[in-house]
């Protein structure tokens, strides 16, 4: 075979040594490259996957490993990263001020609900990979049916229910529901993926009605208002005059004890003077009525009392009065 080279023609010597020993230094290349080739690096959140000829061999865990060199093959899969699918909508620019876009994802979330009527909902799935093997050899494209396991549950989980449910207070039960589902389907279909959390992003009516919709809800939280302001009033009024009307009985109820009180004891006291009159009539009834005259006299204050026939008493009346 005839020289490519021509050795006379390198006037560099480094040159010439190195095209006279080529072919050593293209073994020691291929040596170097295949060793190089034979160690890898699991990073920490990793684990790695060993196929021979595209059979699986074994699991890695993280750190620096070997194979064989063109004859082995390492898949390096993320089982401590937590993912994320986002439906209808996809992140444009993530951030402080993060950009989403719908254009092409509006068909993902306009779902019909139980009661006929159309809801816009918008989620994000977060997910792991729990098992390395079966995420990569059990199913083609476990991200693409992991979406559509989503989409269907959902899909069956507001159809169940009423647009306002979907709307209002039953967006926690349904996330809560949707990831008990599919992580059983998920399970069942062998994927390798567990679902930590769905996330309700927005949840609307579509745009044509969503001005009605909006009229619907401002109506209701209006009403929700007055309810509250008379129930408010309610609790300052009548507890009032429930305390009010609690104490006139109170009241009312000392005053007739207090009168049947006095009664009896007036009633005893005159059963008391009568059981003495019946013994002496003629000293009970004078002693009543010095009683009764001693009580009352004082009572009069600068009168006299004078008998009818007491003609001569005026000018005693009047030097009295002078005193």
């Amino acid at each position: 075979m005839e020289n490519v080279f021509n050795t006379n023609e390198i006037e560099s010597p480094l040159l010439k040594k190195m095209v006279k020993h080529r072919n050593i230094i293209v073994i020691l290349f291929i040596s170097l490259m295949t060793l190089f080739s034979a160690f890898f690096q699991i990073e920490p959140e990793e684990v790695g996957v060993i196929t021979r000829f595209g059979k699986y061999v074994k699991k890695v865990e993280p750190g620096l490993n070997m194979k064989i060199p063109f004859i082995e093959q390492v898949y390096k899969v993320p089982v401590e990263r937590q993912q994320k699918l986002e439906f209808g909508f996809r992140t444009v620019h993530a951030g402080v001020n993060s950009q989403y876009n719908r254009s092409g994802a509006e068909d993902e979330s306009l779902m019909l609900t139980g009661d006929l009527n159309l809801a816009d909902v918008e989620w994000v799935v977060q997910y792991r990979i729990n098992d390395a093997y079966n995420y990569l050899f059990k199913v083609r494209n476990p991200k693409n049916t992991l979406r559509d396991v989503s989409e269907a549950v959902l899909r069956q989980i507001v159809g169940d229910r009423t647009v306002n449910e979907v709307l209002t207070v039953g967006r926690t039960e349904i996330a809560t529901k949707m990831v008990e589902l599919a992580n059983i389907i998920c399970k069942d279909y062998s994927l390798g993926i567990k679902i930590d959390q769905v996330v309700l992003q927005d949840v609307n009516p579509p745009e044509p009605v969503k001005a009605a919709f909006n009229a619907v809800n401002q109506a209701q939280q209006e009403r929700e208002t007055l309810i509250n302001k008379a129930k408010s009033e309610y609790n300052k009024v009548i507890p009032k005059a429930s305390g009010q009307a609690e104490e006139t009985i109170q009241k009312a109820e000392g005053f007739a004890t207090e009168r049947v009180n006095n009664a009896l004891g007036e009633v005893a006291r005159f059963n008391a003077i009568y059981k003495e009159y019946i013994k002496a009539p003629e000293v009970t009834r004078r002693r009543i009525y010095l009683e009764t005259m001693s009580s009352v006299l004082p009572k009069l204050g600068s009168k006299i009392i004078i008998d009818e026939k007491g003609n001569n008493v005026l000018p005693l009346l009047q030097m009295k009065l002078n005193k």
